[in-house]
């Protein structure tokens, strides 16, 4: 496992934009798949997106297409989520989680492939 540290998180009005960043302790992030996750009150915690290895694939929650776009940059050992156009439903807890396997081909979508998980970071849109 692998410990991660949220930032970015914060206050905005809709129509916002907003950078989450993710790093990783471990000298061995760029072999692993990254995904983001959100909690909003009395839900449950939800994908939001995801990102290969090799940063060659991505995918998205329908309910952030188009708006959000997750990057990583493995010579800094962190993973981004840029959400733009926020909207007041976007207010959750958000998350960062590593894929528990090395080099996945696919793009790491489903919650129980994640071993390694950060402490979060708020973001709150106000309308």
């Amino acid at each position: 496992q692998v410990q991660l540290v949220e930032s970015g998180g914060g206050l905005v009005q809709a129509g916002g934009s907003l950078r989450l960043s993710c790093q990783a302790s471990s000298s061995t992030f760029s072999s692993y798949g990254m995904g983001w996750f959100r909690q909003a009150p009395g839900k449950e915690r939800e994908f939001i997106a995801a990102i290969t290895w090799s940063g060659s694939g991505t995918r998205y929650a329908d309910s952030v297409k188009g708006r959000f776009t997750i990057s990583r940059d493995n010579t800094k050992n962190t993973v981004y989520l840029q959400m733009n156009r926020l909207k007041p439903e976007d207010t959750a807890v958000y998350y960062c989680a590593a894929d528990g396997s090395p080099r996945r081909v696919a793009v790491p979508t489903i919650f129980q492939w994640f071993n390694s998980w950060g402490q979060g970071t708020q973001v709150t849109v106000s309308s």
